[in-house]
């Protein structure tokens, strides 16, 4: 594991146990009294999940260092983080905000970077002109994704991409419940548009 964590936080004192955490909470409490390895373990819990939410929300080929940089302020803002709160959509926010200062530096549009085929498991009945039928299909959804507003595209993402609860997505975006509901369901109403215009 390449990241540096520089300061660590806060430590409570204390001798870490060897055995590791058998959940986020024991985790983070671990961790807070300076037990690096406890923290590898959420690392390793979550880095393909926020791997997947830096590159769909925009990282592209840069997601990896976006992962890298989200992990280390996590670490280092634990101290602020709420003890008995879901630790998932709170690092997802950090990633979603590193993946929004990385694309606004960049000075373009965000782009969708993961593949499509990577996003689930390929049918194992399907048969190989099937599976082309299906991998276009998703192409082009993706395609239609990509193209929508970012406000949608983000809340799409979220929900229905990462299968976020609506809580969580409000949470990663940094958003009232209210707003994702409005923004997946305009997202939505979108794409159907556009598949149908698509069909016709």
């Amino acid at each position: 594991m390449r990241w540096n964590l520089g300061a660590r936080p806060r430590s409570r004192g204390g001798t870490p146990p060897k055995e590791p955490p058998a959940d986020d909470d024991e985790a983070i409490a671990r961790s807070l009294d300076g037990d690096l390895a406890a923290y590898e373990v959420l690392v390793a819990r979550y880095s393909a999940l926020a791997h997947r939410t830096a590159a769909m929300l925009g990282a592209g080929d840069e997601a990896e260092d976006v992962v890298q940089e989200a992990f280390v302020k996590a670490y280092r803002h634990l101290g602020g983080f709420r003890r008995g709160a879901p630790f998932r959509p709170w690092l997802l926010r950090i990633v979603a905000n590193e993946t929004h200062d990385l694309t606004r530096s960049r000075g373009r549009r965000a782009e969708l970077a993961a593949r499509v085929t990577e996003l689930g498991p390929p049918g194992a009945s399907q048969s190989s002109e099937d599976a082309a039928v299906a991998t276009d299909r998703r192409a082009r959804l993706l395609d239609l994704v990509r193209a929508l507003p970012e406000r949608e595209r983000q809340a799409v993402v979220c929900r229905y991409f990462l299968q976020l609860s609506e809580a969580e997505t409000a949470q990663v975006l940094g958003l009232p419940v209210g707003t994702v509901k409005s923004r997946t369901s305009r997202g939505l109403r979108r794409l159907r548009e556009e598949v149908d215009r698509d069909l016709t």
